[in-house]
């Protein structure tokens, strides 16, 4: 399964990569992690709390898989074991100039479990990372007007 998301925001890159890497406050925005922590250094953990279902936000606790200040952030489920499911969750920011910036949101996961996650989750997944995309967006021009 790979679901991607690309919008382009109308706030300096160095705003978005803030929104994206101040865990504390995504519970103030963020409509699909709603709560987050992590020291963000590869290697270590992150731990979420992702409202995959309407009601129930559930814990999930990933890797930091690469950390590029300003750049990039990934972490996911390494390989492991019989490797049932593995993931890779990747923020990307690329400035388009002084006030935008085009905001890359991938998603991928494989594993001998992925097509059952995806026939049960795939549609909330899909949904779910395009309301924290376009979330991400809002956030960072609203901090603009402040």
């Amino acid at each position: 399964m790979l679901i991607v998301h690309t919008v382009e925001i109308a706030a300096p890159a160095e705003r978005v990569w803030q929104v994206i890497v101040d865990l504390d406050r995504y519970p103030e925005w963020n409509p699909f992690v709603v709560a987050c922590r992590s020291s963000l250094r590869v290697g270590e953990p992150i731990d979420m709390r992702v409202r995959v279902m309407p009601f129930f936000a559930q814990p999930q606790r990933e890797t930091i898989l690469e950390h590029e200040p300003g750049r990039r952030l990934c972490y996911g489920l390494p390989r492991r074991g019989s490797g049932a499911l593995v993931s890779r969750r990747c923020h990307e920011v690329e400035s388009l100039g002084p006030e935008r910036t085009r905001y890359v949101s991938c998603f991928e996961l494989e594993g001998w479990m992925e097509p059952g996650v995806r026939t049960l989750l795939g549609r909330r997944l899909a949904q779910g990372f395009a309301a924290m995309s376009a979330a991400i967006g809002v956030r960072a021009e609203a901090l603009g007007t402040d």
